[in-house]
């Protein structure tokens, strides 16, 4: 199976299709790492294909299940991969207030593609949860995701939580959204933000190689 097949059957929304594809990947012995990329090739399209109302809501939330019928049969996988791959710690999460999670995944695969080991928090999170998952594992970077705008408070208080448990100093903040801005990231407090997955991948590489 070509890599195209998967995007395409992802982008489509061909559920037993796109299962198919991976599984056969999987059988025979196609790095794990390399069908994540696929996986986020075919679910960016989903996300431009939202943005410019070809897909609807109903069809973002399919996609999610899709995405985690995918995750299921790939982390199995991901577990047996040497650990001399990750190149660092990642916490992510959508804050609290949000239960958007699409674009939240997308960086989530694109980042475990990429090597890291990624601590995926879910959604609706609290600046409370943020800090325990930083001091339990001592990732060194946190991503803060948020598709509405009534989030951006949640994400200040996020970075204004970790900085009161003195855990500032010791990791830098990405955050990520439909609405974010430069504007928007000086008013969170966050080190950086990314316009997409790339971005997210690109300054996470960064920061392992500044720590």
């Amino acid at each position: 199976m070509e890599s195209s097949d998967l995007v395409s059957a992802l982008a489509d929304l061909k559920e037993e299709d796109a299962l198919k594809i991976v599984e056969e990947k999987l059988n025979a012995g196609e790095d794990p790492f390399k069908i994540l990329e696929d996986v986020r090739s075919g679910m960016e399209i989903v996300g431009k294909r939202f943005a410019n109302n070809e897909y609807f809501i109903s069809d973002l939330l399919y996609a999610g299940e899709i995405l985690g019928a995918v995750t299921e049969k790939v982390k199995p996988k991901l577990a047996t991969t040497k650990e001399a791959k990750r190149l660092g710690r990642v916490i992510i999460g959508s804050v609290e207030g949000d239960i958007h999670d699409i674009g939240k995944n997308i960086v989530v695969f694109m980042l475990e593609a990429n090597g890291f080991e990624v601590y995926d928090l879910g959604v609706d999170i609290s600046p409370e949860k943020f800090v325990e998952k930083i001091k339990e594992t001592g990732a060194t970077i946190v991503g803060l995701s948020g598709f509405l705008t009534l989030v951006f408070d949640s994400m200040k208080k996020t970075v204004e939580a970790i900085e009161k448990a003195g855990l500032r100093g010791k990791v830098k903040i990405m955050i990520g959204g439909g609405q974010i801005t430069e504007d928007i990231r000086k008013y969170t407090g966050a080190d950086a933000y990314g316009k997409d997955a790339i971005d997210a991948v690109t300054l996470a590489k960064k920061w392992v190689v500044d720590v």
